[in-house]
C-alpha cells in the first residue's frame, strides 16, 4: 500500500487570526499499518471553533496540538485499508481524526455509521455528530431544564444553538435567541424560537434580553462569553443556571480578556454555572443520535450545513468562524 496523504499541521501557535504561517500544508506517504490500526480516506472534516483553542497551549479539557502535528478534528470517510480486528474495507466511520486526506486511526473515539443508515454521512459531523449530540445532552440533561421555563441561547443561529434552542421548544420551553444579522435571526424565528435579539444592532443589551425575557432567565446557554455573558447575568432568575459550553468571542485574542464584570450575580442570584462537554456521554451517543434521527425524519427538527468544497480550503473556512460570515455547520467536502 502507499497513499499520498496531505494535512494541514500546526507550524506555529496563532496569534490571533490563523494564517498560513501557523497553520501550513505538507505531504505524507503512508506505506504500512501496524496490527490494530485501518486506513480512513475522509470525506468530510468537520470545522469547529473549539479548534482554535487546541491550537494554543493553554490547559483546556484536551492536550494542545502539538508543534508539528496535524489539526485535529472530527471526520467522517471510508476505511480503505484495515488491520483493525473490528474494522473491515468499506465501513463507513466517523470521530476524531485531523485535517488530513487520509487518517491513521486505531479506532480511538471511532464509531461506525450503521450500514443501513437512510441519512447523508455528513450528517454525523452536524445534526447526528458532535454538534446534535453537544445540544441534545446540553439542553435535556446538563441544564436541568424544565418545561415553562425560559432559556436564552447564544449563538442561536449556529449549529449547536440552533438545534438546542429546537430541542428547548420541544421541551415546552420558553426560547429566546441572539443572532448577529438580520438573515441569522429570520432563520432562528423560522425554527419557532419565541424571540430573536440581533445583538450587533442592539446598543444595550442588557435591557434588550430583559424586554425579550420579562419573566427572567432560568438557564443562559453560553456559546460565545464576552459582553453577552455579562448582559445576561444581569437577568438570571434566582437558581438559574449558565451552562458554559463555549467563549468564541475570545478564541482570536491577543491580550488577557477582562471580565465578566457581572460575575457576582452568582452569587446575587444563587445561581450555577455548570461546564459542558459532550465527551462526558460518550456511551450514550446511539441513543441521542437516534432520537435526533427521529426528530430529523418527523419535521421536528431542522438544521443548516455550510458545506466547502476543497481541503485547501480548510483554513478558510476555519475563519469564517470567527467572522459570522458561515451559514450553519461548517464542513469541509475533502
Amino acid at each position: 500500500m502507499m497513499y499520498k496523504n496531505k494535512q494541514f499541521y500546526l507550524r506555529a501557535r496563532p496569534d490571533g487570526v490563523v494564517t498560513d504561517k501557523a497553520v501550513t500544508q505538507r505531504e505524507q506517504i503512508i506505506e504500512s499499518l501496524e496490527d490494530g490500526e485501518m486506513l480512513i480516506e475522509n470525506q468530510f472534516i468537520s470545522i469547529d471553533p473549539a479548534i482554535r483553542g487546541w491550537m494554543s497551549d493553554e490547559p483546556s479539557y484536551m492536550s494542545p496540538i502539538e508543534i508539528g502535528s496535524v489539526i485535529r478534528s472530527s471526520t467522517v470517510g471510508k476505511v480503505v485499508e484495515s488491520r483493525h480486528q473490528d474494522y473491515q474495507i468499506g465501513d463507513m466511520v466517523y470521530g476524531l481524526s485531523g485535517w488530513e486526506t487520509f487518517s491513521v486511526s486505531n479506532g480511538f473515539f471511532m464509531n461506525k455509521i450503521p450500514e443501513n443508515s437512510p441519512y447523508p454521512v455528513n450528517y454525523y459531523l452536524s445534526v447526528m455528530g458532535a454538534v446534535g449530540l453537544t445540544a441534545y445532552f446540553a439542553i435535556t440533561d446538563r441544564s436541568g431544564l424544565k418545561p415553562g421555563e425560559t432559556l436564552l441561547m447564544s449563538a442561536a443561529a449556529g449549529a449547536v444553538g440552533s438545534i438546542g434552542g429546537q430541542i428547548a421548544k420541544l421541551m415546552g420551553c420558553r426560547v429566546v435567541g441572539l443572532a448577529g444579522s438580520e438573515e441569522k435571526c429570520n432563520w432562528v424565528k423560522h425554527l419557532g424560537f419565541d424571540d430573536v435579539i440581533n445583538y450587533k444592532e442592539t446598543t444595550d443589551m442588557t435591557a434588550a434580553i430583559e424586554k425579550a425575557c420579562p419573566e427572567g432567565v432560568d438557564v443562559y446557554f453560553d456559546n460565545v462569553g464576552g459582553e453577552i455573558l455579562d448582559a445576561a447575568l444581569l437577568n438570571l432568575n434566582s437558581h438559574a443556571r449558565v451552562l458554559f459550553c463555549g467563549s468564541i468571542a475570545s478564541y482570536n485574542a491577543t491580550e488577557p480578556v477582562p471580565g465578566p464584570y457581572n460575575w457576582w450575580q452568582i452569587l446575587a442570584r444563587s445561581a450555577e454555572v455548570r461546564g459542558f462537554l459532550v465527551s462526558d456521554y460518550l456511551d450514550r451517543f446511539p441513543e441521542a443520535a437516534l432520537t435526533i434521527g427521529e426528530w430529523v425524519d418527523a419535521g421536528k427538527i431542522e438544521f443548516k450545513e455550510d458545506v466547502v468544497k476543497g481541503f485547501d480550503n480548510c483554513v478558510t473556512a476555519f475563519n469564517r468562524l470567527f467572522d459570522g460570515s458561515n451559514n450553519g455547520k461548517m464542513l469541509i467536502q475533502v
